[in-house]
């Protein structure tokens, strides 16, 4: 069986070094914003390339935590809208809620899953405060046209980077492989949200995730907000909730952070190949992006007889996932939003097919996936 994405695989070829880091933080005695935490927030803080980063418990926090960081700091109203692409995970239309705010849903492009950035400035009313861009599959959105928007506006963008760890975006479409060229994800916004979710191109092994920011401001009271609202011990300044990422989580991390952009060449070594072999009329492949503006969290192709497909695979002893076959607008959470006409949207939902990407798959089993799309009738 060729795995989707073989998380106990990926764990153990970490090796020792994954089992120091755990048992130093377990026999450290100290279990919540420690010494390992605050580690890990320095380095991540280095490698994105901004000033800080709050360790939080999973990526739906994070995204919560900054909206409702803003709409205390700017004094927003129940109701205020944000701006955010249907075709994504329901975490960023959650936070949306949790934060007393209205998602406001737009379409992505046809050809790439991201949010369609022409369609953003129709959906801005006197009520828009944010836009979510969400780097979908690990794809970064057009950061350039969604930030001149936002200036346009005056409105705050909040990158959702859960899925695009690693990635990076230059100016001017010039994309690079080197930081020296372009900033990476979590670092091309007012702020951003990463989950480190297991099987995340970072994950650790639990829950996890971080806000990144350069406002100071804003990181302050991000970091107060996941602590119960807490600006000093037992004093609660602010509506807060509990979400910090704990030592043994971070202690992970750190590990797997240091070999992050080979694991992420990796993915994009195999990317291409899938991109440049796979040959099946029935196919529809996404362009071939060959630099590090995509790491491929997912590797997507759509398919009109997607769900046989995959069950063809299976039964080749290949195992595929969906991603995502409902859009939010059609999800029971937000029945409001059932009347919406998003035919991209609803595209993307019915036909999309995710192949298996692992940084420790072998050219052998990409091969066998290839071979076994591009010989079958389907």
């Amino acid at each position: 069986m060729i795995k989707y994405f073989d998380l106990k695989r990926i764990n153990a070829s970490f090796g020792e070094d994954l089992k120091t880091a755990l048992n130093r933080a377990a026999n450290s005695g100290w279990y919540i914003r420690g010494n390992e935490v605050e580690q890990f927030e320095n380095e991540f803080a280095a490698y994105v390339g901004t000033n800080y980063c709050i360790g939080v418990g999973n990526g739906l926090d994070a995204l919560t935590a900054v909206l409702m960081a803003w709409k205390q700091l700017y004094s927003w109203n129940n109701g205020d809208e944000v701006i955010l692409p249907d075709n994504t995970f329901i975490a960023t239309a959650l936070a949306v809620t949790r934060a007393g705010l209205t998602p406001v849903l737009c379409e992505p492009h046809r050809e790439i899953p991201t949010i369609d950035e022409t369609q953003i400035e129709r959906h801005i009313t006197p009520l828009t405060r944010v836009i979510i861009p969400v780097h979908l599959y690990g794809l970064m959105c057009n950061m350039d046209a969604i930030n001149k928007i936002a200036k346009k506006h005056h409105l705050k963008v909040l990158e959702d980077a859960c899925q695009a760890h690693g990635a990076i975006y230059s100016s001017n479409a010039q994309l690079q492989l080197s930081t020296l060229f372009g900033r990476r994800a979590g670092n091309y916004s007012d702020a951003a949200a990463f989950s480190f979710y297991p099987a995340k191109n970072l994950g650790c092994m639990g829950d996890g995730g971080a806000v990144t920011t350069n406002d100071a401001e804003l990181a302050e009271r991000v970091r107060a907000i996941t602590n119960y609202g807490q600006t000093e011990k037992y004093q609660h300044d602010y509506d807060g909730f509990n979400s910090r990422l704990d030592e043994l989580q971070a202690a992970v991390l750190s590990v797997k952070l240091h070999r992050l952009d080979k694991d992420n060449t990796r993915r994009i070594e195999i990317a291409h190949y899938y991109s440049t072999h796979i040959c099946h009329p029935a196919v529809e492949l996404l362009p071939d992006i060959t630099d590090n503006s995509h790491v491929y969290h997912i590797y997507a192709i759509k398919c009109k007889n997607r769900n046989y497909l995959q069950q063809l695979l299976l039964e080749h002893g290949i195992q595929t996932q969906v991603h995502y076959p409902i859009s939010i607008h059609r999800q029971k959470a937000y029945s409001q939003y059932a009347n919406l006409h998003l035919p991209i949207s609803d595209h993307w939902a019915d036909d999309e097919l995710s192949l298996p990407l692992s940084p420790l798959m072998t050219d052998e089993e990409v091969q066998t996936v290839v071979n076994t799309i591009n010989q079958n009738i389907f």
